[in-house]
């Protein structure tokens, strides 16, 4: 399916614009503005790394100042790691779009995504931004989700409807990641957009909630990104009045609606990630609380050697046991632990399953998806995580990312 057959439904109050500027990139597109009509309102969630890309800093600043009208994003070139000359640059991206569209440099919020340690070069930015902006269509959302693509082999977009005040809602949404995923936050880009009006408040509390459900219960290779951010906007188009109770009925339908969309989308991250070739879900029950299940389940996730098993279809479920009895559980009781592979039962009572044959884990293993489904027998707690397996291609593609 190519880009301009992706579904979607544009959303009221939101246009959106790319071009070729040539930051890292030739014969693609590698800029995006997205402009937001005045009088709505915008969540933020960024990275937790420390060393967080200067784009970040600063759309956390503008966001903290107000409702933003524009969002400018650039791939190729990720702006992290270059210091105050990459802060000062990220703030002439922003003068620079300011200055065309008449508003402040405080309501824009800038995002890159590509390579650490090269200093962005605002000029060819800029040059590309005036015949941008004569672009910006509100139908531009596949040019949008293909042009912050970097390693993504595929665009990432999605659409979800439902009701709201007796009349249908719109959220959007695009993403880019596939690899160095392992959220912290969110995802290495998310930029979300609805019609409806919802109050600051409610929007950040939505957005951090179906973030942590979807984004950060993800993961490609334990890595997570200087870049991640993802930006929610409810633009107010549909002329509701602006929702504030988390219990309004038309509050629930909006959540929900975010919550699968964000789902959506992480799980395409996962399927489009570096080299995969094999879709992994991870379920943990049994545990004493979220937090615990979760640490077993991302244990399993990150194992290289859980993940290279996975991709040559072994069944090697020692790997899988050895990675739950180093996931720091405290007094774990491995009597009670029990290890599927899909529906295939293969530890149990400390040990290799008496009904378990090679034949039946290989079976499940040759599958392009699969699940883990562990079970600690020390509490009701679970957690669920979405990887993927390493392939041979993993490694060419991050050994060769700068050439």
């Amino acid at each position: 399916m190519s880009v301009s057959e992706l579904p979607f439904a544009p959303v009221p109050g939101v246009r959106l614009a790319t071009a070729a500027a040539g930051i890292r990139y030739q014969g693609r597109d590698d800029l995006l503005v997205l402009e937001l009509s005045d009088g709505g309102s915008c969540a933020g969630v960024f990275t937790r790394n420390a060393f967080c890309a200067a784009p970040v800093t600063l759309a956390r600043q503008h966001l903290g100042q107000g409702a933003p009208r524009y969002l400018l994003i650039n791939a190729g070139n990720a702006n992290a790691g270059t210091g105050k000359r990459g802060l000062e640059a990220a703030r002439a991206s922003c003068d620079a779009l300011a200055s065309l569209v008449g508003c402040a440099s405080e309501r824009i919020l800038p995002f890159s995504t590509g390579v650490i340690g090269e200093h962005l070069p605002v000029e060819r930015l800029a040059r590309a931004l005036p015949g941008l902006l004569d672009r910006l269509d509100a139908a531009a959302w596949p040019d949008a989700a293909r042009a912050i693509m970097t390693t993504d082999r595929v665009p990432k977009l999605r659409t979800r409807h439902f009701m709201v005040a007796g009349r249908q809602a719109t959220i959007t949404g695009i993403a880019k990641g596939a690899g160095m995923i392992c959220p912290n936050m969110a995802t290495m880009l998310a930029f979300i957009a609805t019609d409806v009006a919802i109050a600051p408040a409610l929007l950040q509390r939505s957005l951090q909630a179906a973030a942590d459900l979807s984004f950060n219960s993800i993961t490609v290779d334990g890595d997570t990104s200087t870049n991640d951010a993802c930006v929610l906007a409810a633009t107010g188009a549909l002329g509701n009045t602006p929702l504030a109770d988390a219990d309004n009925p038309d509050a629930v339908a909006f959540r929900a609606a975010l919550e699968a969309l964000c789902s959506e989308l992480a799980t395409a991250i996962v399927r489009d990630a570096e080299g995969a070739t094999k879709l992994v879900t991870v379920e943990v029950r049994g545990a004493r609380d979220h937090a615990e299940a979760r640490g077993v389940a991302y244990t399993v996730a990150h194992s290289p050697l859980v993940k290279t098993a996975l991709f040559a279809s072994d069944p090697n479920w020692g790997r899988i046991l050895a990675a739950v009895g180093r996931a720091g559980l405290v007094d774990l009781d491995i009597e009670r632990v029990g290890i599927h592979l899909g529906d295939v039962l293969i530890v149990e009572g400390g040990g290799r399953a008496a009904s378990y044959e090679e034949g039946l884990g290989a079976a499940v293993m040759a599958k392009p998806e699969i699940q883990i489904r562990i079970e600690l027998g020390r509490g009701a707690a679970k957690a669920q995580v979405l990887t993927c397996d390493f392939s041979y291609d993993y490694v060419r593609i991050n050994a060769e990312y700068r050439s």
